[in-house]
């Protein structure tokens, strides 16, 4: 079997087994739109007043991004490799030709399809929902290999949360507690003049902070050509950690 048949393989099987995890299916798609639809519409924004959204609303459009470009990715590959190890999957993966960076590339391109998906859909409600204000341009179009990169770097952090932790119930507990103050902290929501003045040059060793200034550059009209380099030289960094650390046998 080639290459590609073996990727495209796992790369169906992969996606096959998300669309019958509808836990997987309402997270992904439906819980971004809630905490839009809270944010945005029920509290919304005060570009005159004080407070956490004193911004414009179009500022706060990489923090909606980052909910799945963070938090699924981290805990759909981690769990995924828990669940293979539990099963002796790997074990029976060892025997075959598919190399560990090809299984990997193949659950990674099934998260970019579907974060995809999810991230056009919040991309739109937030312009309807917030009433954001994009300028449609050239720049724009760095949102697509922005959500790829970001995607790719955290399937890689993913795998090594799934290699490090002992269960699938601590793959959940080392995302969350990975990806919450991450998406928080990482100029998406709290803008760094919030931040204590110590704090603020901490929010620089993120990835998800490039992502934030890459998106917001993008949606302004701006060159995120700067931000989406460096994430994309960390990405490929947590994707070669991480194939690494996906298991060959146990």
């Amino acid at each position: 079997m080639s290459r590609r048949r073996r990727i495209g393989a796992t790369f169906r099987a992969a996606l096959q087994a998300f669309v019958r995890r509808k836990t997987a299916v309402f997270f992904t798609f439906f819980f971004p739109v809630l905490l839009i639809l809270i944010f945005g519409a029920l509290v919304g924004t005060r570009p005159t007043g004080g407070g956490l959204f004193a911004r414009e609303p179009a500022f706060y459009l990489p923090g909606y991004l980052a909910v799945v470009v963070v938090f699924t990715p981290l805990s759909r590959v981690g769990s995924t490799i828990a669940r293979h190890r539990d099963g002796n999957r790997f074990e029976k993966l060892s025997t075959t030709p598919l190399r560990r960076w090809e299984w990997l590339l193949a659950h990674t391109l099934v998260n970019v399809a579907i974060i995809g998906l999810a991230g056009l859909l919040l991309f739109g409600l937030v312009l309807v929902v917030t009433g954001a204000e994009v300028v449609v341009g050239p720049a724009l179009g760095a949102l697509v290999p922005l959500v790829v990169v970001g995607v790719a770097l955290f399937c890689g952090l993913g795998a090594i949360i799934g290699r490090l932790a002992g269960s699938q119930d601590g793959v959940i507990a080392a995302s969350n507690s990975v990806a919450l103050p991450v998406w928080a902290l990482s100029e998406t929501f709290v803008p760094p003049s919030m931040l204590p003045a110590w704090f603020q040059p901490v929010t620089a060793f993120s990835p998800l902070t490039y992502f934030s200034r890459g998106v917001r550059a993008a949606a302004a009209g701006g060159d995120p050509t700067g931000s989406l380099l460096v994430l994309a030289v960390l990405a490929a960094a947590f994707f070669l950690v991480g194939a690494v650390a996906v298991p060959r046998t146990e």
